[in-house]
């Protein structure tokens, strides 16, 4: 898989459509799961912005970027205090982060139900009066 900034968001947009259809066809579990993709992918193409050509990176900071932990994305996006302020003057998106960023890729191991998979779709899509996570992240591209 190639790991370029283009790619990030197409698969972020791409991530979040499935996850709607899965919980649209009631697969709550797999919409849960996927959607959390959508804010890996949108943080990952963030952070390759970051990198020039010609410029050999950091082995350290590549290998952090290896990770699905949002937080940790967060941070290495550089974005960490910018949300924090974000969130101090939005109740709705503080509720969003803090709803999403205990995704885990091992949320493929459980069983969610649909308001789970609702309440995380709304953490990241929001619920058409406001704009969730993704449209936060995606601002930033």
């Amino acid at each position: 898989m190639a790991n370029e900034r283009a790619v990030f968001q197409q698969l972020a947009l791409l991530r979040l459509d499935e996850a709607k259809g899965l919980l649209r066809n009631n697969q709550p579990s797999g919409a849960y799961y996927l959607a959390g993709y959508t804010i890996e992918c949108a943080l990952k193409a963030i952070i390759a912005k970051q990198f020039r050509a010609d410029e050999i990176p950091d082995k350290t900071l590549v290998n952090r970027i290896y990770t699905h932990d949002l937080s940790d994305l967060l941070r290495l996006a550089g974005l960490e205090s910018e949300l924090d302020v974000a969130r101090r003057g939005d109740s709705e998106l503080d509720r969003r982060w803090s709803n999403a960023k205990n995704w885990s890729e091992q949320a493929r191991y459980a069983t969610w139900t649909d308001e789970q998979a609702k309440a995380i779709i709304d953490a990241i899509d929001g619920d058409g009066k406001t704009g969730g996570l993704f449209q936060w992240l995606s601002a930033r591209w």
